[in-house]
């Protein structure tokens, strides 16, 4: 079984590390198996493309590339700053994410 992570797809995350460091983004993507994460705007780099019926032309693409989930940390919603993430129980017996700056439950 794998690990559960600090991120989910749809997260607004910031980039701890890396040539992308400062940046923030929404999670596109999440790889599970090699613990990375694709971000949107996020470490961008160059695919040469031949030209096909949705890119007649070819040519070169910038496209995101992964980040590996370590390198990121979750945005709060309410105070739009980086937080570390905990789980915990809440009243019906579910594991929850929660902000360990606020406290608050993280949906």
């Amino acid at each position: 079984m794998q690990s559960k992570l600090h991120i989910k797809k749809g997260d607004s995350v910031k980039v701890l590390a890396g040539d992308s460091k400062n940046q923030e983004g929404k999670v596109l993507s999440i790889d599970r198996v090699k613990n990375r994460a694709i971000v949107e705007g996020v470490n961008l780099v160059s695919k040469h493309t031949k030209p096909n019926a949705k890119s007649p032309q070819g040519g070169i693409v910038k496209q995101e590339a992964s980040v590996h989930i370590s390198n990121l940390m979750l945005i709060e919603a309410g105070t739009g700053k980086p937080t570390r993430i905990g789980r915990k129980l809440d009243d019906s017996k579910k594991l929850v994410r929660y902000s360990k700056k606020t406290g608050e439950v993280i949906k």
